[in-house]
């Protein structure tokens, strides 16, 4: 009787110790970004592969997000700010939405970055399936998501952190 009052508390620490080790060993080594091939508004064909060496700011929105347009203005400042530095923007369409409301909106604000429409959702699926609009990742130079972002980001924290994965190498 007294052995097993010992059990489930030496069960707990070594879950502990486990989940430690683990921690220790994965510190600093991000989830990468998915694989991904997608269609530009414009027809132009891309791919993932396209990153390498950027920054990349991915946002999944709808002309429907009051959120995602109210936005808006912020990411397209952030690309435009960063643009000349290796920094690229990517702004995925939900399957939802209706193409040509996608094409208005890009056309009529000017988008200066990628438009996608992910019309069968698998764009939104490889992201870990992405349901709530906007949801914005922010990958590095190494393709590894640094920040996953639900609702609108903090611009003057994620402009911080932007200039921090720039600078690296």
């Amino acid at each position: 009787m007294n052995a097993t009052r010992w059990i489930a508390p030496a069960l707990i620490l070594a879950a502990l110790a486990a989940g430690g080790l683990w921690a220790s060993q994965n510190l600093g080594k991000g989830e990468q970004a998915p694989p991904l091939s997608y269609v530009l508004l414009d027809g132009a064909k891309h791919d993932s592969k396209q990153w390498a060496g950027k920054v990349m700011l991915v946002n999944f929105w709808a002309t429907s997000c009051t959120t995602c347009v109210k936005e808006m203005p912020e990411l397209i400042a952030t690309h435009e700010k960063f643009k000349a530095r290796g920094f690229d923007t990517l702004a995925v369409a939900m399957s939802y939405d209706p193409p040509a409301f996608v094409a208005n909106f890009a056309e009529s604000r000017r988008l200066p970055f990628g438009v996608a429409i992910d019309n069968t959702g698998e764009i939104a699926k490889q992201f870990g399936k992405v349901q709530l609009t906007p949801t914005t990742f922010l990958i590095n130079k190494r393709g590894e998501i640094v920040k996953r972002y639900v609702g609108e980001p903090d611009f003057v924290a994620l402009h911080s952190l932007v200039e921090k994965l720039l600078a690296e190498s």
